[in-house]
């Protein structure tokens, strides 16, 4: 019989319990102890969810990010808040969301806490926390709130495996700012391993999962050399290691992932399906071999006779030795199709989210332990979806076939050269010296969001809920008027979300009701279901921008969300090739550029926020992705005019090795994040001389703090040392729909200020 776990599960809570609690929170609207208890009700509800899994996995919970909970378990706390500790009123709590959010000092004494630096976590559109490394980190374990989690487990009957960040993921997710090696760290951090090693024996724990995903990447020699030091250090032990790899294939680190001292070797059979027998036959009998056999990132049910294909000849050939489980942890996926009453039926026969993946599960492991006729009608259902889903007209468009014959055609077109196009467009907008604007989301509102829910359920008609966003927008250039931005957009009060708004409007997609997933914090998105051919209906956005731009003289950007982003935000179709899907949403978004600029409007932004996240784990898939990435951007875009500025936006992701991909795709303007590395992203123009003009985030929008005219200055001062004064932008580091209008306001008026000064500054150095 195999054994069944699972490597981490969703803990936003079914109706999103844990967000509204830390809003509640960070609002001061609720105190530390009823969050706590909110916390630990989702955390119960999560156990309950998966009770009947041979191991309950503990420490895959969190409030805010789990590398963050490993920065304070290893005593990796930033200097810039320990003093909130010292102070007669405060908890750890104060300090680990000073960490995430940064705040702002409580009187005339302190300083404001700068939120610490935030980045993707692989391919995925999961943030986490960015620990910093430096001459001062000094580590010291603080286990007890997770050892309290494993004694609590046992006592309610669970058999609890406690999840860790392995030490070497964690340096290797680590900055330092002097750019030395993470692994200098290394015999400093795993004392502390052997340590909560130990403690973890104290508790009678048999087995402790230790994540290394960054094996699935390209490991250089030294790093591959710290993992046999690492493991080998460790071997004293008294429990058993789990070593849990994900996200794609080992390639060059299978062989070290096999010999490494360690008691089992979970593998990502989904994205590395070719890897499989090659490992069973390398890891020695002795040790436990864990597949990974249910996907993990995306919501299509399993075809549950392939995954029985793989699993039989290793159930013969491991016996006990064989687990069981999702590819990754299912916090990538919403938690349960239970009380999906709105999807088309059809389409709901097809999916399978994390609850719906353990039952999978446990459909898998039945067939495994009493034969495949024990689930003959499971398996006959669930081929029967399968082949469903293949042959559906739902999912094929004749006419999206024959688009797509014309796409190398339209890739080829050219736009003139930039610096050609850039006379234009500065006659035609006539910006000044800094050019200021937002990046196109302005806060939603309770009031916002009340009128669209009154929409939704029929408690006001199309024509009034278009007159309530019209005068949401008409407000919104107004702010943007008084605080005198150079270039304005409408706000998005229409917008729930920048890829569902988009999503909504297309055809071959289909939305859930409640398949929530988390991005970062508090912060969750529900993902649109690509199912199918991707069309345009009809115009998506021009009545919008229309209308705020009747209101301005100023010129008001037309706001799309790019055929990239859209992906790899999205739910994405299995059944053909990702670039294919991709290039149909560009032909999508090309027609709406079209029509945005044959209504007039003179600059189009379109966010590409997610163009870093899909890069591949390994450089040899890179070149693929880029060029089709690339491709599809300029599908968008190349059909403008020269005098039609097109900007675009990517956030918090590191561009430096793919800078000059990025500068392929032409946009006459991009904006990026940048804030919280201090301007660091920036350093790639010590080397490469971007082409077009760019806007460097020079506040981040992620924190409650309200940005300092000084601070602002100081980053453009840093800004203009890297990049021409005369082609640089003035913005924040992202959309702003996540903050009050308290936050904003006076944020804007400061990054004006310093604008002010700058130009006074930069245009006689200029002239």
């Amino acid at each position: 019989m195999a054994i069944l776990h699972n490597l981490g599960f969703p803990r936003i809570g079914e109706n999103r319990e844990l967000k509204f609690a830390l809003e509640k929170y960070w609002r001061k609207e609720i105190d530390e102890p009823t969050l706590l208890a909110k916390a630990e009700q989702v955390k119960q509800q999560r156990l309950a969810q998966q009770s009947y899994l041979d191991y309950a996995q503990i420490g895959d919970f969190s409030l805010y990010d789990n590398v963050l909970d490993s920065s304070f378990l290893l005593g990796h706390i930033p200097a810039k808040v320990k003093h909130l500790e010292n102070t007669d009123h405060s908890s750890q709590l104060e300090s680990y969301f000073a960490v995430a959010r940064g705040a702002q000092p409580k009187n005339d004494s302190c300083c404001a806490i700068s939120a610490a630096e935030m980045t993707k976590w692989f391919d995925t559109n999961y943030h986490y926390i960015v620990p910093e490394l430096n001459d001062e980190v000094r580590f010291s374990l603080n286990p007890k709130p997770l050892i309290q989690q494993v004694i609590q487990s046992r006592k309610q009957g669970y058999n609890p495996k406690p999840v860790i960040i392995g030490p070497l993921t964690y340096l290797w997710l680590s900055k330092t700012k002097d750019g030395s090696s993470q692994l200098a760290y290394l015999e400093k951090l795993l004392p502390l391993y052997t340590e909560l090693l130990g403690e973890f024996a104290k508790c009678g724990v048999e087995w402790v999962q230790i994540d290394e995903p960054i094996l699935a990447t390209e490991l250089t020699d030294d790093w591959q050399w710290a993992f046999k030091f690492a493991y080998q250090s460790l071997i004293s032990r008294k429990t058993k290691l789990l070593l849990t790899t994900y996200f794609g294939e080992l390639k060059e680190n299978l062989t070290l992932a096999c010999q490494l001292p360690i008691d089992g070797l979970h593998i990502d059979a989904v994205r590395a399906p070719d890897e499989v027998s090659r490992i069973e036959k390398m890891l020695p009998n002795d040790k436990v071999l864990s597949v990974g056999i249910i996907d993990g990132r995306n919501i299509w049910k399993s075809d549950l006779t392939a995954k029985l294909d793989i699993l039989e000849p290793l159930q013969l050939s491991r016996g006990q030795k064989l687990w069981i489980a999702p590819s990754c942890s299912l916090i990538h996926v919403p938690i349960s199709l239970e009380r999906e009453n709105k999807l088309p039926e059809e389409v709901k026969n097809w999916l399978a989210f994390a609850v719906d993946k353990l039952d999978e599960l446990q459909l898998i492991n039945q067939a495994l332990l009493q034969g495949r006729e024990c689930i003959a009608e499971a398996l006959q259902n669930n081929a029967l979806s399968i082949q469903t889903r293949h042959h559906s007209a739902l999912v094929n468009d004749a006419q999206v076939a024959q688009n797509m014959e014309q796409i190398d055609n339209i890739i080829q077109a050219q736009r003139s050269p930039f610096a050609q196009r850039q006379v234009q467009q500065r006659q035609e907008l006539n910006l000044p010296l800094l050019p200021t604007t937002t990046i196109g989301s302005f806060p939603q509102t309770g009031d916002i969001r009340a009128v669209r829910k009154q929409f939704k359920t029929g408690q006001i008609n199309q024509t009034q809920y278009q007159e309530k966003i019209k005068a949401e927008i008409h407000a919104c250039i107004q702010k943007q008027e008084a605080l005198g931005l150079d270039v304005l957009v409408h706000g998005e009060a229409e917008r729930n979300d920048m890829v569902e708004y988009f999503g909504q409007q297309l055809n071959g997609f289909t939305f859930s009701q409640l398949g929530w997933v988390q991005s970062y914090g508090s912060r969750c998105v529900k993902p649109p279901i690509i199912f199918g051919d991707v069309s345009r209906q009809s115009a998506m956005t021009v009545d919008w921008i229309n209308y705020a731009q009747s209101l301005t003289n100023k010129p008001v950007k037309g706001m799309l969300t790019g055929p990239v982003t859209i992906l790899n935000w999205s739910f994405v179709r299995d059944d053909q090739a990702r670039a294919d899907t991709c290039m149909q949403i560009a032909l999508a978004i090309r027609e709406e550029v079209q029509d945005l600029e044959r209504s007039g409007v003179k600059i189009i932004q379109i966010d590409e926020a997610a163009f870093r996240e899909g890069l591949p784990l390994h450089k040899q898939h890179w070149q693929a992705y880029l060029d089709n990435s690339v491709n599809a951007f300029k599908v968008c875009s190349n059909v403008v005019a020269d005098n039609t500025q097109i900007h675009t936006h990517m956030c918090y992701s590191d561009f430096n090795a793919i800078i000059k991909q990025i500068a392929q795709m032409d946009a006459d303007v991009i904006t990026i994040e940048t804030s919280r590395s201090d301007m660091a992203l920036l350093g790639v123009f010590d080397s490469y001389q971007y082409p077009n003009e760019i806007g460097p985030g020079v506040y981040d929008i992620h924190s409650p703090n309200i940005p300092s005219v000084e601070a602002i200055l100081a980053l453009l001062e840093q800004a203009s040392t890297k990049i021409p004064v005369e082609n640089l932008w003035v913005n924040p580091d992202c959309g702003l729909k996540t903050r009050n209008w308290d936050e904003v306001t006076p944020a804007l008026k400061n990054m004006l200020e310093a604008t002010k000064i700058a130009r006074a500054r930069f245009n006689q150095s200029v002239a």
